[in-house]
């Protein structure tokens, strides 16, 4: 008994680790094409790509780093914004003064998540 309990608690504390190491903030998208990019230029990374804000931008260097990402509410009245689910994007640009997110997914991701007609929607994010 003693055993299982040590079990439990280790695998409590992990769970609460690693919620602690996530972010929130908004998303928004951005249409096709993907290129170029602040990071690489003309070269095509896929479409789980993202930009981000200055916030994470770190002069560059959040180029090639990925995030989970998971919707978990909306910012404004759209009904049902969020789907179930993640997305794995790429940091491959930086998000344009003005884009209104901490993630500029590109469409494609943003619609694995949520709904585009959402627009705007609020994202759990880890590294």
């Amino acid at each position: 008994m003693f055993d299982m309990r040590i079990f439990v608690l280790v695998g409590i504390v992990l769970c609460l680790a690693s919620a602690a190491q996530a972010a929130q903030g908004n998303a928004v998208f951005y249409k096709p094409p993907y290129t170029p990019s602040a990071c690489y230029g003309n070269r095509n990374d896929g479409t789980m790509v993202t930009g981000v804000s200055d916030a994470l931008w770190n002069n560059g260097r959040a180029c090639g780093r990925r995030y989970r990402v998971r919707c978990i509410r909306g910012t404004n009245e759209a009904p049902h914004p969020c789907r179930s689910g993640n997305v794995v994007v790429k940091v491959v640009d930086r998000c344009k003064t003005g884009c209104n997110g901490v993630l500029n997914l590109s469409q494609d991701a943003f619609a694995k998540i949520a709904n585009p007609d959402a627009g705007n929607v609020i994202v759990d994010y880890t590294p």
